[in-house]
């Protein structure tokens, strides 16, 4: 996996990568060792999938304290417009 940095501390882009052949493709999309390597060291313990149509816009998070989330975003198929808000001070 490539794991891309970017100037939100905590938010990085995580490219896998894709084993094709004529039967199909096949990527790992988690690994906890590499997540772990990248500086990643979430536990993840849920993992929803929706699919939108196009110009949905999904709802903007905000967790702290016993209730933060970290979130994982995985796109199948096509392309999305994902955006990290960083609320923090300074």
């Amino acid at each position: 996996m490539n794991f891309i940095k970017t100037a939100i501390d905590g938010v990085v882009i995580v490219e896998p990568r894709v084993f094709e052949d004529a039967r199909g493709y096949f990527y790992e999309s988690y690994n906890e060792n590499e997540f772990r390597a990248n500086g990643i060291d979430c536990r993840f313990v849920q993992d929803n999938q929706s699919k939108s149509s196009y110009g949905v816009i999904r709802g903007l998070h905000c967790q702290t304290g016993d209730y933060c989330q970290a979130k994982l975003v995985r796109v199948l198929s096509g392309k999305v417009l994902d955006v990290a808000v960083d609320i923090r001070a300074g």
